[in-house]
């Protein structure tokens, strides 16, 4: 195992020790029944430049897993709207850190299916804190009908694809790479 995924597995752990009672709870049961045998990591051929990261930061192996996950995908456009550069750097060997980081950020623990992230807005009054495996926290509030999720840098994420169950957990495609504190 890379470093960088023993701290990010270190911090889920210290997370969910923490109270978590906005987080909503897993439904890995229900998505591997609707999914059958395919797995989160067979489910990003739709969005190549997510994939080829994910493969580029060596999470492949940890989507193609038993451990359930939900897996907020960002689209090829997400990627373009970037400042320029800014992926061929994360790509590159010396980013791998920043990559793993910026990966990690789109990964929360267990499975949330859209429905249990908006009964979870909704508990909170409107807006809802979610961990995320790489040790930061985004914010779920609506737009309407559509979830949106904003980082700690203030990008805003929509939903734009809900609820693609795979037998380890869903994705949720949105429209924003969502970026970890600094």
């Amino acid at each position: 195992m890379t470093k960088a995924w023993m701290i990010a597995c270190a911090a889920t752990l210290l997370m969910t020790a923490c109270d978590t009672k906005d987080v909503p709870a897993p439904t890995s049961e229900k998505a591997a029944e609707v999914a059958g045998d395919k797995t989160l990591a067979s489910g990003l051929g739709d969005n190549p430049k997510f994939a080829a990261a994910i493969k580029a930061a060596g999470l492949d192996g940890v989507l193609a897993g038993p451990t359930p996950y939900t897996v907020l995908v960002p689209n090829d456009a997400a990627f373009d709207k970037l400042p320029a550069g800014a992926v061929d750097t994360l790509m590159s060997p010396a980013g791998r850190k920043d990559l793993t980081a910026v990966l990690t950020n789109h990964i929360l623990p267990g499975t949330m299916l859209a429905a249990d992230i908006g009964k979870a807005i909704d508990a909170g009054g409107g807006k809802t804190q979610i961990a995320t495996l790489g040790g930061g926290t985004l914010t779920a509030s609506r737009s309407g009908e559509s979830i949106v999720l904003a980082d700690a840098t203030g990008t805003k994420a929509m939903v734009i694809g809900a609820d693609g169950q795979r037998s380890n957990g869903v994705i949720h495609r949105i429209d924003a790479v969502l970026m970890p504190s600094t």
